[in-house]
């Protein structure tokens, strides 16, 4: 049964990210090869029809121009370093007009500046690299930034850099062809595991606070060094040389919570990435990251990830129905 085609445009920056354009377009091709039909068409967009130099120098050809584009179901702009140079008012006034004519748009790595800044993501949940943040934040105050991976609010879509474009076009296959043609996809890149909305991409502490702060990053490196076996506040201090209440006091004002939920999300993102990446007994893993038993670490890793370890190792294992063997292109498409 013949899917309907999908078309993604990607509009290209001066000096792109090369590697988060790659990750979106290559499970397109994927899909098309895995189903044996052209579920998706793609074009490399610039203003002028010429090709656009990325970060790393290289160009993609054919490139066209924006103009002679025609009808596309989301149209991604392509943002990597020196973002703010790169967004000009042609092309603020480009994105503005086709929003005009409700198509809807995406971003990747630091393209989500360019939209911001043509004032097209004003009270949207929205997301862009980690390195960015904290300035997007400050400038534009009516967008609701998250850390996640990828970000889809109504008409709006939009990711971090590196290979988050990958997380996010599979989220869209998946939605359109079903999660057996999103799973054959990533084991086709071997992908251990296709991550969702709900993944948080890592931001550095020393992103969050700034250099300055010298002694809060002191503080959780000492933290991060002590995962198995925890140290209390007093042995923190001990060792940083501050006190108890230069501690809290640092916690709470740049990272707005205290030293213990801090040290305890830290303990729960290492233990998540033991369940996702490795076989590691669950045991294990409660061991591992310093909890006391395994009921202690599945109260604490459901409240903070909505789901208990042994579901999210499941998730890990694949779903059912999903085969490893090369697939039968007929079989796959509803």
């Amino acid at each position: 049964m013949a899917c309907p085609r999908s078309k993604f445009a990607f509009l290209t920056l001066p000096r792109y990210s090369m590697i988060a354009l790659s990750t979106a377009v290559e499970p397109l091709r994927m899909a098309n090869k895995l189903t044996g039909q052209s579920v998706y068409d793609w074009s490399i967009v610039s203003l002028d029809g010429q090709p656009t130099p990325a970060s790393n120098g290289l160009q993609l050809s054919p490139t066209v121009p924006l103009e002679q584009l025609g009808p596309v179901d989301i149209l991604f702009v392509c943002g990597g370093v020196e973002v703010q140079e790169a967004v000009s008012p042609k092309v603020l006034a480009a994105l503005r007009r086709l929003a005009e004519r409700r198509v809807p748009l995406g971003a990747l790595c630091t393209g989500g500046y360019a939209l911001a800044k043509a004032g097209l993501l004003d009270k949207y949940r929205a997301t862009i690299h980690w390195e960015n943040l904290s300035a997007l934040r400050e400038e534009f105050p009516r967008i609701h930034l998250s850390d996640q991976l990828f970000t889809i609010d109504r008409d709006r879509f939009t990711c971090s850099g590196g290979v988050a474009p990958l997380d996010l076009m599979l989220h869209l296959v998946e939605s359109k062809l079903g999660a057996r043609v999103s799973q054959l996809i990533s084991e086709q890149f071997i992908v251990d595991r296709v991550r969702s909305d709900r993944d948080r991409q890592y931001v550095p502490l020393r992103a969050q606070v700034g250099v300055s702060h010298e002694s809060l990053i002191k503080v959780a490196q000492r933290m991060e060094e002590n995962i198995e076996k925890p140290l209390s506040l007093d042995e923190i201090a001990t060792a940083t040389g501050l006190s108890r209440r230069q501690i809290e006091r640092l916690f709470k004002r740049h990272l707005n919570c205290v030293p213990k939920r801090y040290y305890l999300q830290m303990r729960l993102r290492r233990a998540r990435e033991l369940l996702l990446q490795t076989s590691m007994p669950i045991i294990d893993i409660t061991t591992a990251c310093g909890f006391q038993s395994p009921p202690h670490f599945s109260r604490c890793y459901r409240a903070q990830f909505g789901c208990p370890p042994s579901a999210e190792r499941q998730t890990r294992q694949g779903k059912p129905g999903v085969q490893p063997h090369e697939p039968d292109p007929a079989r796959l498409l509803p």
